[in-house]
């Protein structure tokens, strides 16, 4: 390579892994994160900015201009520097944990000096500025990838009615779900601050608590253990797995379940049901609520629009419609619920507010001579009034 090497603008040991999601749970603020990731989430991105880290190298293109994805601008706002398509070579000549460095024109070198001999890749800074052009040029793609949308929808809507017109056949999960609320969580958009919303919800209405993959453990996060846990099992903790929640394997139609071999690592793979489903996870999550007589779905996280599905890679979706069209009405947005749920206070509530109510009182009596006259002033009405 004969790129011109500028000043280290950063240092650091680099987290490399090609799944985002995966290398996210061993980031440490004071690493490089090294990611393959074309066309970066939204949930990505907001995982990156939260492990503070300070440079994201990507071995792709962050935002390729198929459509108008919001990833990399969250990373750039949220004042995280993103080096944009170095290549393969870094995954090839670099090692977890190894010291490397970058300077201000792109440059990634092996090591800490910046000498020819160390120079393995070259890439480009992403600014908030030229995402946002990226955005904007985007955008006019995205009537085209509406049509491609539809198009593969329709295309699969014959081949997975069965979701609508049989008599779907469910996992025999234990957790009484019959006439109770159910809250799924799926690890989507905004889905932190729409639990956070709903916690007032989840502890008076005490939900049937699902989590699909590592929805699972962002209930955890917030303080709940899931009765149920759906999914391919391949973003999920080991805490979460073995909290004691009901494990539902989501495999292939032809019956193929890759998310038993964690489960068999972890010893769980006998309590395991599996559900061969032509479906999402978030899919067979809903389907399970509805299927086993849920009062009322109460959806986190789940997609719902263009945008998101493009985000999570799908040409389209056939089984996401169809599942709506079945159980929509009981299917409620988390956001909805903020709106029209207000929790009643509970006496334990009411009664740490009273005693602070009474010694502010009793403070403003024993402080102010003209407070003790009026209390004693109405004191000698009262006794005059009884009698006494």
């Amino acid at each position: 390579m004969s790129a011109m090497s500028g000043e280290i603008a950063y240092a650091g040991r680099v987290r490399m892994d090609k799944r985002t999601k995966d290398l996210v749970k061993r980031l440490q603020p004071s690493d490089i994160a090294l990611i393959d990731h074309a066309d970066m989430d939204r949930v990505s991105a907001e995982s990156l900015v939260a492990s503070g880290v300070k440079l994201v190298v990507n071995a792709a293109g962050s935002i390729s201009g198929a459509y108008p994805n919001v990833g990399p601008l969250l990373l750039t706002r949220g004042g995280v520097a993103l080096l944009d398509q170095v290549g393969q070579a870094p995954f090839e000549q670099l090692h977890e944990g190894q010291s490397i460095a970058v300077d201000d024109t792109g440059n990634v070198y092996a090591g800490d000096a910046l000498t020819p001999e160390n120079l393995i890749a070259t890439g480009t800074f992403q600014t908030t500025e030229t995402v946002q052009a990226a955005r904007e040029a985007a955008r006019k793609n995205l009537g085209l990838r509406l049509d491609e949308f539809a198009e593969n929808t329709m295309e699969y809507l014959t081949q997975e009615k069965n979701i609508i017109s049989d008599d779907l056949w469910v996992p025999p999960v234990t957790t009484p779900i019959r006439d109770r609320h159910v809250l799924v969580v799926v690890r989507g958009y905004h889905y932190k601050q729409d639990i956070d919303v709903l916690k007032s919800y989840i502890n008076e209405m005490k939900p049937v608590l699902i989590g699909v993959d590592g929805g699972a453990d962002a209930l955890r996060e917030a303080g709940f253990r899931p009765d149920i846990i759906i999914g391919d099992m391949d973003s999920v903790s080991t805490d979460a797995l073995k909290s004691g929640a009901e494990l539902v394997v989501h495999a292939y139609a032809d019956g193929r379940a890759p998310g038993l071999e964690p489960l068999e690592a972890l010893g769980l793979a006998d309590q395991a049901l599996v559900w061969p489903l032509t479906a999402t996870s978030e899919d067979l999550a809903l389907l399970l609520a509805w299927e086993l007589g849920a009062r009322l779905i109460v959806a986190v996280g789940t997609h719902t629009n263009l945008i998101e599905y493009l985000d999570k890679g799908r040409r389209g979706m056939a089984s996401s419609f169809l599942v709506r069209l079945k159980i929509g009405t009981k299917l409620v947005d988390a956001k909805g619920v903020s709106r029209l749920y207000r929790s009643s206070p509970s006496p334990t509530m009411l009664f740490p507010l009273l005693i602070a109510a009474m010694l502010v009182i009793a403070g403003l009596i024993l402080i102010s001579p003209a407070a003790r006259n009026i209390v004693w002033l109405a004191v000698l009405r009262v006794r005059v009034w009884i009698g006494i």
